[in-house]
């Protein structure tokens, strides 16, 4: 459990956990000299049954609260110190209101100096404090009246502190490894060594790690839990992670980073958010307002948008869009603060719902119950009312990362709420069984449909089918339900057309036997070179209508593409030149690659190159700017599977037009 200290300065928080651990958490000579405490201080006490408590002793000064809060975020907690002769002050209050917004809900208030006052004094503040605290989310916590000089209820506080381990509530490692960096310093002899909370998941030495927001990557090379040497860390416990990599310095890892499982670092500097206004604020929080943001151990600067149509006024809560300086490693529901753009005061706070809200239309039905959903702190619950707002499907990997959920955990949602992934990618877009069921009659219903009015063609291209849902489904989504149908035998997808596994289109006996003729003329050594209609009715002796007449049609059954103008390459040729632009793209240190590299793969004259190039230009498989040319991921399986081409494929193999694997080239 960690403990951390709150309350104005002055009121012997250092002095206290000193009493209470026998550690001076003041370890800087400007802290000794003045006899303040300016930066985090650390301590720990072993208590009965193997647990340790650690402290996080923070400054009480009102211009170091940015400091106060890069520790409060990683605590369970709160040691609230009042000074028996002051009694409540200003940052006492302060305090208090950042503990309510950071959620902490166990908590105990240490009356020090309580030697320097009459027991009525005692009396009469302990009514004031339970006042002062009523209505926060320690309420009702313990106020022990404690001298650190005298060592009076020192052992009853420290007794109280050990009872309530059996009462927190530990932080689940079940999920993916979360590190809030609050100092980083090096050792001789060792290195670098970062120390914070471990918010979430577990850190193993030897584990690979990155550091967020930059992602430098690094290896736990040790580390210490709870002050001690282990293998381990977990969540809730304090550690100090000695680190290796390329590029690990003490100067290339900040307070305010976050060490996370590399399968969490996607930085955001766009956040959805639930605010809260603390009651103390004179004016309501209009649109647009600069404030500075608390999170973790990092604070910057950032611009409140309102997603409600009237000001926030104080006391209420909203949901609200925070924009960023600066991208930062978050997940939901992390808890954060707001104060005003001076730094002078806290505003309020809340927690995070969504890590990648969109910039417009944020004020739709479908957005606000997007949200609603997302506020649910239950991972379950949450994507269960989630996929109920969204028309189609919901990324379960993008909600499970921005949740720090472990895979462990993502197969349990997915299987609780029996759900159909369809894998993208980038993405697990994840439907109800209810949702899948709709989404494949309708498909399977267009496709039947146009096979009735069009009996003569291969079948309906995709993006004219897409286009038939009202309102028409995402690109990505509907390709990967395509893929998806057509795996579990309900389609077939012969290119860019989409087919009833039952539906099949026949030649015409004279057209069959004429394909027979002029299909070789396109296939084999030539396939990347094929003759033109005109050199094809040289070669065959017939007119040159009949045989763009058949292409055409050999074009709409999704065997053959014209290029450019009555010149036409076989199905399986387009494949497999989709094959080489994408290898010449993955050959490539910047992932482009020039016409001439294209030509001296094909063999081919440079003019019939860019033909080529120009027609997956039009069908955006690859983009073109300024001659260099990169690849289209999204649409390389536009004319069927991908083939990836070797340089010994390119001499030898032999292509197939799909849908008629019985067409193969001599």
């Amino acid at each position: 459990m960690i403990i951390g200290t709150a309350g104005h300065i002055d009121h012997g928080k250092t002095a206290l956990v000193k009493a209470l651990t026998g550690v001076d958490g003041d370890r800087l000579k400007e802290e000794k000299a003045r006899g303040i405490t300016i930066d985090l201080g650390f301590a720990y006490l072993p208590v009965d049954g193997g647990e340790i408590l650690g402290f996080i002793d923070v400054p009480g000064h009102e211009r170091l609260v940015h400091t106060m809060l890069a520790g409060a975020s990683g605590i369970d907690f709160a040691l609230l110190v009042i000074a028996a002769d002051d009694g409540i002050m200003p940052q006492t209050l302060e305090h208090l209101a950042i503990i309510d917004l950071l959620g902490i809900r166990h908590g105990i208030v240490a009356l020090t100096k309580s030697d320097l006052v009459s027991p009525q004094r005692l009396v009469d503040l302990s009514a004031q404090v339970r006042e002062a605290i009523g209505g926060t989310s320690i309420e009702g916590a313990d106020i022990v009246p404690v001298s650190a000089p005298t060592g009076r209820g020192i052992d009853d506080l420290r007794a109280r502190l050990a009872a309530s381990t059996k009462h927190v509530s530990k932080r689940s490692a079940a999920g993916r490894f979360r590190l809030a960096v609050d100092r980083v310093f090096t050792l001789q002899g060792i290195g670098v060594v970062v120390t914070g909370t471990v918010l979430s998941g577990s850190v193993r030495v030897e584990d690979h790690i990155l550091i967020s927001p930059s992602g430098l990557p690094a290896r736990v090379r040790s580390l210490h839990a709870q002050n001690r040497p282990s293998e381990i860390g977990r969540a809730g416990d304090r550690c100090a992670l000695n680190l290796a990599g390329e590029g690990i310095t003490k100067e290339s890892i900040h307070r305010g980073d976050v060490l996370l499982d590399p399968n969490l670092h996607a930085p955001t500097d766009r956040i959805d958010a639930g605010l809260r206004l603390l009651p103390g604020e004179t004016k309501p929080l209009k649109q647009w307002l600069p404030v500075r943001l608390h999170h973790g151990s990092t604070e910057m600067g950032a611009h409140v948008v309102l997603l409600g149509d009237e000001p926030v006024r104080p006391g209420a809560t909203a949901d609200v869009q925070l924009v960023l300086e600066r991208p930062i490693a978050a997940a939901i529901p992390d808890r954060y603060v707001i104060r005003d753009a001076s730094a002078q005061r806290t505003m309020g706070g809340g927690y995070f719902i969504d890590l990648r809200p969109p910039k417009r239309r944020r004020g739709t039905a479908e957005r606000r119950a997007q949200r609603a959903a997302l506020a649910l702190f239950d991972p379950l619950t949450a994507f269960k009312k989630l996929l109920a707002t969204s028309p189609f499907a919901w990324d379960l990997a993008a909600f499970a990362r921005g949740r720090a959920l472990s895979a462990t955990e993502a197969k349990r949602i997915e299987d609780a709420l029996d759900l159909v992934v369809l894998e993208t990618r980038e993405s697990r877009l994840a439907l109800a069984p209810d949702r899948w069921q709709l989404v494949l009659a309708e498909l399977t219903e267009h496709v039947a449909a146009y096979h009735r009015d069009n009996p003569d063609l291969q079948g309906i291209g995709r993006e004219k089918l897409r286009l038939m849902f009202q309102p028409p489904l995402p690109a990505a989504e509907f390709s990967a339900a395509l893929q998806k149908m057509a795996s579990m035998g309900h389609v077939v997808l012969d290119g860019s057309f989409v087919r009833s596994p039952t539906h099949a289109v026949h030649l015409s006996p004279r057209d069959d036997e004429f394909w027979a003729t002029i299909q070789p003329l396109l296939a084999g050594g030539a396939r990347f070179r094929p003759p033109r209609v005109r050199d094809i009715a040289t070669a065959t002796g017939h007119p040159e209508r009949d045989i763009r007449r058949l292409l055409k049609l050999a074009g709409r059954m999704g065997w053959a593409d014209e290029i450019a103008h009555d010149h036409f390459f076989l199905r399986g040729t387009v494949l497999e030149m989709v094959g080489i632009v994408a290898d010449l793209a993955g050959r490539s240190a910047n992932g482009v690659f020039t016409a001439a590299q294209f030509r001296d793969r094909v063999e081919n004259g440079r003019k019939v190159a860019i033909q080529i190039l120009d027609f997956f230009d039009r069908h955006g498989v690859t983009v073109n700017k300024d001659d260099m040319r990169r690849i289209n991921r999204h649409r390389l399986d536009l004319f069927g599977p991908l083939v990836h081409s070797t340089d010994q494929t390119i001499q030898g193999r032999e292509s197939s037009p799909v849908g008629r694997s019985d067409f193969k080239s001599e």
